[in-house]
């Protein structure tokens, strides 16, 4: 799935789920076998599939597999080509029996994948190695597989939106200069308390009732008005370090998010003790040709513009996630269909992808988008939940009016992280691949065309725009009670 459901059909599933399958040429110009299918729902989101291949079908594609074999098989005292079959099927036994059931299985879901009304959006669950193929009768094979829920199309049409208007002020651009700058400041350590603007190196210990449960060495942390882990967070971390100096340890305390992976301690106290190893103040970059040159800049009034553009772009980003909410809120009212917990946690991860793309796209930086990656964690399974209905419903909308994401939307949107991050294009695509995001940037685009499309035919009222997002919030790439995944913030250097 995609940030909120990537489409696998079965005869991707089909591959993965045989091993070693041999490369074949689809359907195309095969004869249909003669299946029959039985779909039971067995749950939300789930069927369970019955595929019966008859007994004829079985032998002609056993059939082909000894032709196969006959070709290629190398036989002492036989030339190739002209073994005699019955000696195959008593040389090849088991060989034969795999192809027959590789072909069995790929041909036959790929059919089915044609034919049934079945809409997976998930690989079936086939124990492949647990299905022989009878020496003689039918051929009978079931399985579970999640599917896309059944529910109406609701209206789309007529919307009034609720959009915050107002250009951006010169305070707010200055201060996002200033932001923008200081993220690719460099730590230098200073002796000398901690102050506002600082970053600590620390050493964590957490405790719960008492007993150590964790501890966590050397860890960089800027100095903020709020601390986030990614299942609690800590208030007022910037008054409890501010004056703090290396080998000063301060203590407080934090509730773990209801929402972490680790049950039993959900909504449990737990106290956090840092102790500071050093200090660093931030020395900002010079803004030299050197530092332009990042940016394809040759002026300082050219930079002013890119940033300017970046900041215009962050207006747009809270624009549009606004009368995003307020469409989704519209057409998944009536969505009242239950999931599977299954797939929620599968892609808890994707709704998660999903949004660090789109702050990415819209310029934020590192620690702005790993503040709020730390947030969405410790509401991760409630946010999945909602976050797949919306892609459900959006997914119904854009396959009924016909809208597609084509590649030049993705190159576009490459294109513009790379100007706006400074790093090279060929390294956004990269990490993109790499940590598996292109998929989601292409459902990620075409869910944003369908609301789009919505909004065309929306009315708006003009209402105050709130101030851009502020640089409040340190954050670390850890979950306090373990068991969480690592953070999609590729922190390594730049080139």
């Amino acid at each position: 799935m995609t940030a909120e459901g990537e489409d696998v059909d079965t005869s991707d599933a089909a591959a993965t789920a045989v091993e070693n399958a041999p490369e074949e040429d689809g359907t195309a110009g095969q004869e249909k076998l003669n299946l029959t299918v039985e779909v039971e729902s067995v749950g939300p989101c789930r069927k369970h599939v019955a595929v019966t291949v008859a007994e004829a079908d079985i032998e002609t594609l056993r059939d082909e597999c000894l032709d196969e074999f006959s070709e290629q098989a190398e036989v002492p005292g036989f030339r190739q080509g002209h073994v005699p079959r019955s000696l195959l099927q008593k040389r090849f036994k088991s060989e034969l029996s795999d192809q027959v059931k590789q072909k069995v299985l790929l041909q036959s879901l790929e059919q089915m994948s044609e034919d049934s009304d079945i809409d997976p959006i998930n690989q079936p669950d086939i124990d492949v190695d647990s299905l022989d193929i009878p020496d003689a009768g039918d051929f009978r094979y079931e399985f579970d597989v999640e599917v896309r829920p059944e529910f109406d199309v609701p209206d789309y049409t007529g919307f009034v939106i609720d959009r915050p208007s107002g250009e951006v002020t010169d305070e707010e651009f200055t201060a996002f200069k200033q932001q923008f700058i200081e993220s690719y400041s460099q730590p230098s350590q200073v002796d000398r308390p901690a102050q506002s603007g600082d970053s600590l190196l620390c050493d964590l210990t957490f405790a719960h009732d008492g007993k150590e449960i964790r501890e966590n060495e050397g860890v960089p942390l800027r100095l903020r008005p709020t601390l986030r882990f990614q299942d609690a967070v800590a208030e007022d971390f910037e008054s409890l370090m501010s004056g703090a100096s290396a080998g000063d340890s301060k203590t407080t305390e934090v509730t773990i998010s209801l929402q972490s992976t680790v049950v039993e301690m959900r909504g449990e106290k737990v106290s956090v003790t840092l102790t500071v190893k050093e200090v660093r103040e931030h020395i900002q970059p010079t803004i030299d040709k050197e530092f332009m040159n990042q940016f394809d800049c040759e002026s300082q009034e050219q930079l002013d513009e890119q940033i300017k553009a970046s900041l215009d772009r962050q207006v747009e980003y809270q624009q549009r996630q606004t009368a995003r909410e307020q469409v989704l809120e519209k057409i998944t009212e009536s969505a009242d269909w239950d999931l599977p917990e299954s797939l929620v946690e599968q892609q808890t991860e994707n709704a998660l992808r999903r949004e660090i793309l789109e702050m990415t796209q819209a310029g934020f930086t590192r620690e702005q988008i790993s503040a709020r990656e730390n947030e969405i964690r410790q509401n991760a399974i409630e946010n999945t939940r909602k976050a797949l209905k919306e892609h459900f419903v959006l997914d119904r909308i854009a396959t009924k009016e016909n809208i597609e994401c084509e590649q030049s939307d993705i190159d576009q949107e490459l294109l513009m992280m790379s100007f706006q991050s400074g790093e090279p294009l060929r390294r956004v695509r990269a990490r993109m691949i790499k940590n598996g995001m292109i998929d989601n940037m292409e459902a990620q685009l075409r869910e944003r065309k369908a609301i789009d499309f919505i909004l065309e035919n929306a009315s708006f009222e003009d209402v105050d725009r709130k101030p851009s997002i502020e640089d409040n919030v340190a954050s670390v790439a850890f979950a306090i009670c373990g068991n969480m995944v690592s953070s999609l913030i590729d922190d390594g250097p730049k080139d």
